[in-house]
């Protein structure tokens, strides 16, 4: 079962899944990115996400094409090992930045909204 929070932290929406995101849960995860395409400052924190398939990814890179297409930037913070090391093996990593937690997240976000 996956759940996902979504906060506002120093003005930057923080959209924290926990659990697994796998093709039995994506469409959760990709519900609550739809939800967030507006914001101009997107962190996602998967530091409880202890498991991601090709789906999950899929949704990922999907969200934050379309908070791009909207004028929005995004960052993730990930403290889980194996997870960090997928995101890099897969280039995810040159698309936007990776990093350890959510203040480093956080800062670096360049946009005030």
């Amino acid at each position: 079962m996956l759940e996902v929070q979504v906060d506002n932290i120093k003005r930057k929406a923080v959209c924290r899944p926990k659990g697994d995101i796998d093709a039995y849960t994506v469409a959760d995860f990709r519900a609550a990115l739809n939800e967030l395409v507006d914001r101009k400052g997107l962190v996602i924190e998967l530091s409880e996400v202890p498991f991601m398939d090709s789906a999950g990814l899929g949704a990922l890179i999907g969200g934050i094409r379309r908070v791009r297409e909207n004028g929005g930037e995004v960052a993730v913070a990930c403290s889980n090992s194996s997870l960090v090391r997928l995101l890099h093996t897969t280039g995810f990593d040159r698309i936007v930045p990776v990093v350890g937690t959510l203040d480093e997240a956080i800062s670096a976000l360049t946009s005030d909204d």
